[in-house]
């Protein structure tokens, strides 16, 4: 069976970068696996003390152990925060005294409109909107104080496009993409960016769950989701690298990027060129 594991990918970069966000803290949300993970890697490596909160403590102890292995002597900058992002005050408080902050995590259910569970599509809202926008709410008295922050919203293609059966994700993701642009216009008077990552299908386990139910839900064999369901738009046959996501979040929190604000970088592999 073919498998997200099965398809090549670029080698894991080392994390030789320039250290462009010394003194900096930053904090990512679902840090734990995928993207957030490499996210948090590529930042602490760039030089900033990262929070990294997600509400897998296992999964953080993980990253914990990669960190000592990738980054030696700098893995000491990355602080685990065991939190569970429906608890909105919670969050709020966890983002406070942030010079830069990364919204990723997401959850997903594939479903009909007439099956979706009203209890998931509230989760779902809660996670991917409300608490980055209670997460944004926090931070930006300390960024605005300094005249200097970067706000990074981990989107999706999903935010630009929509696709049947996942009314929950389009939803807060498209949601995502408007908070993201008003944040923009109120925080660029003050020295503060904020922006959108919108990638593809990415090699996680996210992704990786959803072959079972993708088969199901459009009646066909698990092989054939990948490449009849994911990929079918996608003029780049594979899947993107979260590490790749990690290089396009790190790109937006550093210097180079001051007036790039406002807007969505997409990472899609030509899907949106249709």
């Amino acid at each position: 069976m073919s498998s997200p594991g099965a398809l090549p990918g670029p080698q894991t970069p080392t994390h030789t970068h320039t250290p462009t966000l010394h003194g900096r803290t930053a904090l990512v949300t679902g840090a734990a696996g995928g993207i957030g993970r490499a996210c948090v890697l590529r930042l602490a490596a760039a030089g900033a003390r990262v929070r990294a909160v997600d509400r897998d403590a296992a999964g953080l102890g993980e990253l914990a152990d990669a960190a000592e292995r990738t980054l030696g002597p700098e893995a000491g900058a990355i602080e685990p925060h065991v939190l569970d992002l429906t608890d909105l005050d919670a969050a709020e408080r966890a983002a406070a005294g942030t010079d830069v902050l990364v919204n990723n995590a997401g959850i997903q259910l594939v479903r009909p409109l007439e099956e979706f569970p009203p209890d998931v599509f509230h989760t779902v809202l809660t996670v991917m909107l409300e608490a980055p926008f209670r997460l944004i709410r926090g931070a930006l008295p300390h960024m605005y104080g300094q005249g200097w922050g970067r706000i990074v919203n981990v989107s999706s293609v999903h935010g630009l496009r929509a696709s049947a059966y996942k009314s929950a994700y389009v939803a807060a993701k498209h949601g995502l993409e408007g908070l993201s642009k008003t944040a923009a216009l109120e925080g660029a008077p003050h020295g503060v960016t904020s922006n959108c990552v919108n990638p593809g299908y990415v090699r996680t386990p996210l992704v990786e769950r959803q072959l079972t139910d993708q088969a199901r839900t459009h009646g066909i064999p698990e092989e054939r989701v990948l490449s009849e369901v994911l990929l079918t738009d996608s003029a780049v046959k594979r899947l993107l690298e979260p590490e790749e996501v990690a290089e396009a979040v790190a790109y937006l929190c550093g210097p180079q990027a001051s007036f790039v604000t406002g807007t969505s970088l997409v990472l899609d592999g030509g899907w949106t060129a249709h």
